[in-house]
This record gives structure tokens, sequence and C-alpha cells, in this order.
């Protein structure tokens, strides 16, 4: 039996919420978390793309808070979808943002690039 990777190990049942184009945002992703779903957004929906950080922010702090008032039912981790295409001219912004903000899962769509998955386990 394979196990999971580490972000996933302490979740309850294997759930993602899907990045969702426009709807997805933090209070959702939160939610989701705290139910005990990887909740899971888009960066491209941050607008303009200098709210990604807020976003980060909000997410990383309420998850935190959640897990220091309730140690016995810690939230589920989160994950950002970066759109990987060569017409996504945020990329490198939106990832060296999800590397500081030590995103858990980085979730990629419409391609592959090693630079991306470098910085995604690093």
């Amino acid at each position: 039996m394979s196990t999971l990777p580490a972000p996933l190990n302490a979740l309850p049942f294997p759930v993602s919420g899907s990045p969702l184009f426009i709807i997805s945002n933090p209070k959702l992703v939160i939610a989701q978390c705290i139910a005990g779903v990887v909740g899971a957004m888009l960066a491209l929906n941050a607008r303009p793309a200098e709210q990604l950080e807020d976003w980060l922010i909000e997410i990383t702090e309420a998850l935190a808070a959640h897990n220091l008032a309730h140690p016995d039912k810690k939230a589920a981790p989160f994950a950002i979808n970066q759109i990987v295409h060569k017409s996504n001219g945020r990329l490198a912004h939106d990832m060296a943002l999800c590397v500081k903000y030590k995103v858990p899962i980085i979730i990629t769509s419409l391609g592959a690039r090693e630079d991306i998955n470098a910085a995604a386990h690093s």
C-alpha cells in the first residue's frame, strides 16, 4: 500500500474542493479546510495580482488560528491552482508568493514545467 504525501497524511478522507474559476476565494477555501476537505482556488482568481498575497495571508492566518483553537481537529491543507501555460504572465509572481507562504499543495494546469515543480517542492 502506498503512502500519501505529507500534506495529505492527516486528512479524514481524501477529498479536494475544486478550484473554481472566479468562484473560489479565501472564505470558501477556509470553510473547506475546516470541514476536513482540501480547499482549493486558482491563483488567477485574485485580481489584481497583488491581491493574491492578501488572500494567502488571510488563508494561512485563519487556518493557523483554527488549528491553535482546535488541536484535536486540525484543518485540512489548502491548494493553489497555477495555470502554467505560456499565456500566464503572472506565473512567476504567483509562484513566488506560494513559496513565500508555504502553500501546502500546488496544482498545475495546462502544462508541466520543471521550474514550477522545483519551486513547489522547495
